[in-house]
């Protein structure tokens, strides 16, 4: 199994400070598990996302998300907009399976929630997707709720990337994507945070890939001694988690996460018709307690300026990101014998 990362190949994505895994568990306090499906029909699974150790129904996570292009099946986002708070974990699965994974999360929440004595009537999961309908016999829904049971078991903070979980069955830039994450640190007003990106490639056309200015894709035609299309398409999507511990607005959080697709730009993505390309946030940061008894709250966040830096760290991490899932795959082939090959190969 293949775990390279894009730095293993002397390839370095900008130059802000990383975290010291360089991945979104830098943030404090997050963990990510994976439950991967692999067998002859199916190469798929499902990935979590636990922003904090404790119960997060009674003490609510600032969120924000954000929809660049909207060919995506996500569940949650519209109440966790609306509110700008997250209340569960997020899980990311195949496009089928996103009931599936959002019925588990109401399972797994309720009982955290009996076992911490807080009542819970209502809950609001979260849960992205992307279609691997080319590595999985997506109709078959082959996740199970023992599935997201597993991963949230798993979760840990150095977790796995490429073709896992969610990532399994993923094709990115025409290659084997998958599970990919970088983060950055910060410094405002003296203080470090840390900003760490999570994604799900399963976007983007083989003529655009470009790795750090180099025109990847195109060499790989030439190797392959095929022509670009005309036409090339970017099609598929792309899920993006940022997480950060910086005191922000949920307001503020939408501004920082729309950044990535600046990340995204930068590996060749042009956000085609057939793209979906969702971005979800949250912030460890200002808290926010259950029930409706607290009439005041006080918070503390950053002045608009300050956010800057974080713009352009949230594009680094999202770049490194798409690489990392990339470098970190290895070679899948389909029921159909078509191969998805790693990029390692080419660089």
């Amino acid at each position: 199994m293949n775990r390279k990362r894009i730095a293993d190949y002397g390839i370095r994505v900008g130059k802000m400070e990383r975290g010291p895994l360089n991945k979104i568990t830098d943030v404090p306090g997050v963990r990510v598990g994976h439950a991967t499906v692999c067998d002859p029909l199916h190469h798929t699974g499902v990935t979590v996302i636990l922003p904090c150790e404790d119960n997060m129904f009674a003490r609510k996570l600032t969120a924000a998300s954000f929809v660049l292009n909207g060919f995506g099946k996500t569940q949650g986002l519209v109440q966790l907009d609306e509110l700008g708070t997250l209340e569960t974990p997020i899980a990311l699965t195949n496009t089928l399976n996103v009931g599936i994974v959002h019925d588990a999360l109401i399972t797994y929440m309720d009982a955290r929630c009996r076992a911490d004595h807080v009542p819970m009537h209502s809950i609001n999961p979260v849960v992205g997707e992307c279609n691997d309908a080319s590595l999985n016999a997506i109709c078959d829904r082959p996740v199970t709720a023992a599935h997201v049971m597993q991963a949230i078991e798993r979760a840990c903070t150095d977790f796995e990337e490429g073709d896992v979980g969610a990532g399994a069955g993923t094709v990115c830039h025409g290659l084997k994507g998958g599970i990919g994450s970088a983060s950055r640190v910060i410094t405002i007003a003296g203080k470090a945070y840390t900003l760490g990106v999570l994604l799900q490639s399963n976007h983007g056309c083989l003529e655009e890939l470009t790795v750090c200015g180099r025109r990847l894709g195109e060499e790989i035609l030439a190797r392959r001694a095929q022509a670009p299309v005309q036409a090339p398409q970017d099609r598929g999507s792309i899920m993006m988690v940022v997480g950060t511990d910086l005191p922000v607005s949920d307001r503020q959080l939408r501004r920082i996460i729309k950044r990535c697709s600046v990340g995204l730009a930068r590996c060749g993505s042009y956000f085609g018709h057939g793209s979906g390309d969702v971005m979800i946030g949250f912030s460890t940061s200002n808290r926010m307690p259950h029930g409706g008894m607290h009439r005041v709250l006080t918070q503390q966040v950053l002045t608009e300026h300050t956010l800057e830096t974080a713009f352009r760290a949230v594009a680094e991490a999202t770049q490194e990101a798409v690489l990392n899932s990339l470098a970190c795959a290895d070679d899948v082939r389909a029921e159909d014998g078509t191969l998805y090959e790693a990029i390692g190969r080419y660089l």
